[in-house]
């Protein structure tokens, strides 16, 4: 990176993309009601190779606490069913020789508590990603100013504005896991 301009897009669309993966792993977790997400990115060997779920079925919700999965090839839901169990998601999939049923059932107290614990961890690796980049900005950033290329005003503003960014991404997955958090302990 030679110039601030540069700088400064790469850390704010490393800090978007930080928070887009938040979202995405607390979309996986489980809140009691049935949801494609849950399973759609659960890995299964197919045909010796990782393949995800979605790539391999059709995941539909025709009832609140079910899950139906449809296999696009019918001899890979021995092999689904297993991934599903070995994903420990709490749930238990029955396989009917068609299709793939994933009942999913009440969340208990304790159930619960655990969702969260995972939530509030996927929350502080997101913290920390941000935090990162901010890092690594910085040092590029002080990098130009030791080269001649920005003066110290211009080094002084990006660092405040890496500052400022910082702390809106990391409010933003405060917000997102106050939400997940009430989510999921909502009986």
């Amino acid at each position: 990176m030679d110039n601030l301009d540069a700088v400064l897009h790469d850390a704010l669309d490393k800090m978007n993309k930080s928070c887009a993966l938040l979202k995405e792993q607390f979309s996986g977790l489980r809140t009691g009601k049935a949801s494609p997400a849950l399973v759609e990115n659960v890995s299964v060997m197919y045909y010796g190779a990782p393949t995800r779920l979605r790539d391999l079925a059709g995941i539909s919700t025709p009832e609140p606490r079910l899950i139906v999965i449809n296999a696009f090839d019918p001899s890979a839901l021995r092999d689904i069913e297993k991934a599903i169990l070995a994903a420990n998601l709490g749930v238990t999939p029955m396989n009917d020789g068609r299709v793939i049923r994933v009942p999913i059932p009440e969340l208990n107290e304790e159930r619960r508590k655990e969702i969260v614990k995972v939530a509030r961890r996927h929350a502080e690796d997101a913290r920390i990603s941000v935090r990162n980049v901010r890092r690594d900005a910085n040092e590029m950033i002080k990098t130009l100013q030791k080269d001649g290329k920005v003066s110290e005003d211009q080094r002084d503003q990006s660092l405040a504005k890496i500052q400022k960014d910082t702390d809106a991404h990391i409010a933003k997955i405060d917000a997102d896991l106050k939400a997940k958090e009430a989510e999921v302990m909502a009986v």
